[in-house]
């Protein structure tokens, strides 16, 4: 099995070092091939986007592993929302997780279960998030608030003449500053 090693610690007076060591000792104490090692230092865990997390789920969405392993689930991220949804894209693409410190991990009956309750929750979450997302859109609404994208003032007239001479959709939103799709809109209708 390939395993990729992720560590990660927040500021640049500390090191991965005995993340890495241990993770490592693991792999070898079980005959895993470490595929690679990713380590963020000097990263928060509540960003999202952290440079060697991104290329882990490039390389992870690319099949190029088979495992993934971490020190302790807060390592991997300290968001709930991010790192349930980090769990369901590994749980998406079958490959496995380990959380040493954690006792997670899902190559045993066991383990997988642990990741369908995790992933339960992370539907949950989802759903409850939904639900409040669309509250909130009806409350704004009854309170006369617009939404969407404000719409383009411009002149309907001035774009048919324009087009009578001829001029591309391109140009006249280009000399309207608008999209074409908006010029396009108003020439239909």
């Amino acid at each position: 099995m390939k395993i990729a090693i992720y560590a990660r610690v927040s500021t640049n007076e500390q090191n991965v070092d005995n993340q890495i060591n241990e993770l490592k000792k693991y792999c070898t104490a079980r005959s895993y091939e470490i595929y690679n090692i990713y380590s963020d230092t000097g990263v928060s865990g509540s960003k999202e986007s952290r440079p060697q997390f991104d290329i882990m789920l490039s390389d992870a969405k690319k099949r190029k592993f088979d495992c993934l392993i971490v020190w302790k689930l807060d390592r991997l991220s300290r968001s709930l929302k991010h790192l349930l949804n980090t769990l369901d894209i590994l749980n998406d693409l079958n490959i496995s997780f380990i959380c040493y410190q954690d006792n997670i991990d899902t190559t045993t009956s066991t383990g997988r279960l642990m990741f369908q309750i995790v992933g339960a929750f992370a539907e949950f979450e989802r759903s409850m998030i939904r639900e409040r997302v669309s509250l909130g859109l009806k409350r704004a609404k009854l309170q006369g608030k617009q939404l969407g994208r404000p719409k383009s003032k411009v002149n309907k007239e001035l774009i048919l003449s324009m087009r009578k001479q001829g001029m591309s959709l391109r140009s006249i939103a280009e000399q309207l500053g608008v999209s074409r799709m908006t010029i396009a809109r108003i020439i239909i209708n």
